[in-house]
């Protein structure tokens, strides 16, 4: 502003970039919460010790959601004082917190929901138990009665990349259609085809998906777990029938 007062925004840069590195312990708190629930049900604990970790998703996704609308807050309260004259200016700090204030009035359960890491904790928590056969009063005897040969072949349809048709090392899921493949396999198909400009279809058979994008892929944190307990479970037979060691627990698929 020529022949005007200056206002810098150094500190207030500085700040937003400090919350900012909040957010990210803030992420890697849910991502630690995810991997106890993960833990949790793989070996069979109490329902209630894997609620609890939903719980504390909950409150990560409340101080998450608060964090985005004080930076945002503030970060509307600096582009508007950049176009007001200097002797129009308004308290700054009661700008932030009118709009922080109006942000917050409209917070509802439903936008704690829809935070992409819950809902990621939400879906493969589910896999886990369908995977490790969380049990329950009414299924104990039928988890008991699973035909061993059945299970073999289910694995290897539920392991196997449709891409390298190997057991997957680093399975990804993709969100938008629900198939799994190894990592590198699909990742090197999308950068291929993004190189010759045309579209990445689905690998796996039958499916009429044919957008697959990098940013649709998540890591299946259960399906990993499922193959490495499988694989556990393989050598413990052998140990067992070696007379070494007992066999573990039986997951299903």
């Amino acid at each position: 502003m020529p022949g005007g007062a200056r206002i810098s925004f150094n500190s207030v840069d500085s700040s937003l970039s400090s919350l900012k590195n909040c957010q990210s312990y803030i992420n890697t708190g849910m991502d630690i919460a995810t991997h106890v629930a993960f833990d949790l049900v793989e070996s069979f604990n109490d329902v209630e010790d894997v609620n609890s970790m939903e719980k504390v998703m909950l409150e990560y996704a409340a101080m998450d959601r608060e964090l985005n609308h004080y930076m945002k807050a503030t970060e509307e309260t600096v582009n508007q004082i950049k176009r007001e004259k200097p002797e129009n200016i308004p308290n700054l700090k009661n700008l932030v917190k009118e709009k922080f204030t109006a942000l917050e009035n409209k917070n509802s359960d439903s936008d704690l929901q829809k935070n992409e890491k819950y809902m990621y904790f939400k879906d493969q928590l589910k896999e886990m138990r369908k995977q490790f056969c969380y049990p329950s009063d009414n299924d104990n005897e039928a988890i008991e009665q699973i035909d061993e040969d059945i299970a073999v072949t289910q694995s290897q349809m539920n392991f196997i990349c449709p891409i390298t048709q190997m057991e997957m090392q680093k399975p990804v899921r993709n969100k938008v259609c629900g198939h799994t493949y190894e990592e590198d396999a699909i990742l090197k198909i999308i950068q291929t085809r993004k190189q010759q400009k045309k579209e990445v279809r689905c690998p796996k058979i039958g499916c009429s998906h044919t957008k697959v994008k990098e940013s649709d892929l998540v890591p299946d944190e259960a399906l990993k777990r499922a193959i490495d307990s499988q694989k556990k479970q393989s050598w413990s037979t052998l140990e067992k029938s070696a007379g070494y060691a007992p066999a573990t627990k039986k997951i299903c698929y």
